[in-house]
Parts: C-alpha cells; structure tokens; sequence
C-alpha cells in the first residue's frame, strides 16, 4: 500500500468516524437533554419521548452505529485491498 493510498484510507475512515459520532452526539445530547422538553410531548407505548431517548434511545443508536461502523469498515478495506 503506497503512502497516498494510506493517507486516503485512514481520511476516509476518520470521515466515517466523524459523521457517526456527530450523530450520536446529535441523538445523546440534542434528544436527551437540549430536546428533552419538547420530545416529552410525545408518547411511545405510555413513556415519554424525551425520557425514552434520554433513558434508552442514545444507546440503542450507539448500538446500531457500532454496526453501521463495522459495515462501512469493511467496505472501506475491500476497497483498499485489506479485507481479512
């Protein structure tokens, strides 16, 4: 693998890695705590948005972005050439 190819993979990967964790943020801190009040008007199966999201939905997502992350990592290596 040459330095440039290097360079464009791990810029690459850096991109993923800030959009995911944008995106966590967004959900953890913006629905959790900035959004709180306004998402409490609504209601899933007797519990309050707001809470919900405070309580549960930021590690849900966190979850689904692990897998999201894993995805494009492996898409990101074929490629590269690097897949296991």
């Amino acid at each position: 693998m040459s330095d440039n190819q290097r360079k464009a993979y791990w810029k690459e990967n850096l991109r993923y890695l800030y959009i995911l964790l944008a995106i966590w943020f967004v959900v953890s801190y913006g629905f959790g705590i900035l959004l709180v009040d306004q998402l409490n008007e609504i209601r899933i199966g007797g519990a309050k948005l707001g809470f919900w999201f405070a309580q549960q939905g930021s590690i849900y997502v966190f979850v689904v972005l692990i897998f999201v992350y894993v995805y494009l990592m492996n898409k990101l290596d074929k490629k590269y050439g690097l897949e296991e």
